[in-house]
């Protein structure tokens, strides 16, 4: 994520307006600046989320409370549902059980504070300014993306249909621990077709509209993903040893673009926080319950990895012998909600005001930066994941 002010006569006024001695002005120049960055810190956020590629937004006004009525979402026999979300920023997300009827959604705010010393205003010293205002987006955006992944797996752990081919939950086990081969995203692809039904319980209109659209994976994974141009494959499991090679053109796409972003229509995304050992992998493992993964061949249910094990996530980085997930989403959904406030004054979402807690003897000048959101995923049919 990078902020950065443009040298134009005006901004330079500006900033240095911020330095002045005198408190009128140097407050009035707070005033004018806190309302020019407040849209500009929201646009670098929303650019640099990768939540934002999951959650859409639902606006309400910020001294309303936020709620979603549940039967457009739902058709469900048995009157409730279960959905997913948190009532504190960095809480635990809770697997809430709901009538079909207005759900109220438990939103929190999300802040951070800067400060730097007037006399580099005085200086005319944008890249300090910069710097400090490019500091307050990162830590709003630690906060927005720990939050959001936390009820993303959440909801992959917990998630139960009776629509799955499996009868259980929504997450499989790979052929082979630590290998992940198409045969295995040809299979997610599979159960997430399953999970797609319409509420008649038949074929979603246009037979396709829904599915597997995109996969989260680590770094490691995308790298086994580029090894496809290379390396031959065993896509049957133990009892079939054979290797098996992609077809040439496939090799040579994935050899020309340098790790494939694409495979079989699916978007693949690699992700720092991803992988054994990693901030969302140990996350998962939190959550997720005794025999997570599911053996699809066999019909049955087993423990993950085919090793005899729950999911582990006891390994180091150095030592990769837990296990890692691998998050499978269906965005042709409206499944993942985030309600954010709109703000009566600036009508935007984040907003920055002058810090009033330096005063004169400090020398320095602050803001202060916050929004209000919630994050909820109301429809479990959309998660799939595969446990390696």
């Amino acid at each position: 994520m990078k902020l950065k002010l443009k040298n134009t006569p005006e901004q330079v006024e500006l900033i240095a307006a911020l330095g002045s001695r005198d408190p009128g002005a140097s407050r009035e120049a707070q005033e004018a600046f806190a309302a020019f960055i407040g849209p500009v810190i929201q646009k670098v956020i929303a650019q640099a989320s990768t939540a934002g590629l999951i959650f859409s937004d639902s606006e309400f006004d910020e001294d309303d409370n936020p709620s979603i009525p549940l039967d457009l979402w739902y058709d469900e026999k048995e009157g409730y549902i279960q959905t997913w979300s948190q009532s504190i920023a960095g809480g635990l997300p809770t697997s809430q059980v709901e009538g079909v009827k207005e759900m109220k959604i438990a939103t929190y705010r999300i802040d951070s504070a800067v400060s730097w010393l007037k006399k580099y205003a005085r200086k005319h010293r944008l890249d300090v300014v910069s710097k400090s205002l490019e500091r307050m987006a990162q830590e709003v955006l630690v906060k927005q993306e720990r939050n959001a992944w936390a009820v993303v797996l959440k909801a992959l752990a917990e998630a139960k249909s009776g629509t799955s081919h499996q009868g259980e939950g929504h997450v499989i086990a790979s052929m082979r621990k630590n290998e992940f081969n198409v045969h295995d995203l040809s299979r997610l692809m599979t159960l997430m077709r399953r999970l797609s039904e319409s509420w008649a319980k038949g074929s979603s209109v246009g037979a396709d509209s829904f599915g597997l659209t995109d996969l989260f994976v680590s770094p490691e994974v995308k790298e086994q993903i580029r090894g496809f141009a290379y390396n031959p494959m065993n896509t049957r499991g133990a009892r079939d040893t054979g290797p098996v090679a992609l077809p040439n053109n496939v090799r040579e796409d994935v050899w020309s673009s340098a790790g494939m972003s694409e495979l079989y229509g699916v978007a693949i995304h690699d992700m720092i926080e991803l992988g054994v050992a990693r901030k969302y992998n140990t996350l998962f493992g939190s959550f997720a319950g005794a025999g997570i993964g599911h053996d699809v061949d066999s019909g049955t249910v087993t423990t993950v990895g085919k090793q005899g094990t729950n999911f582990s996530t006891s390994a180091t980085v150095a030592n990769s012998t837990g296990h890692q997930i691998l998050v499978g989403l269906d965005l042709t959904r409206d499944a993942f909600i985030r309600p954010v406030a709109r703000q009566h004054e600036s009508g935007g979402q984040f907003i920055t005001l002058p810090d009033d807690q330096w005063v004169t003897r400090s020398d320095k000048v602050g803001f202060y930066g916050f929004l209000e959101e919630g994050r909820v995923c109301v429809d479990a049919r959309a998660i799939a994941g595969i446990v390696m």
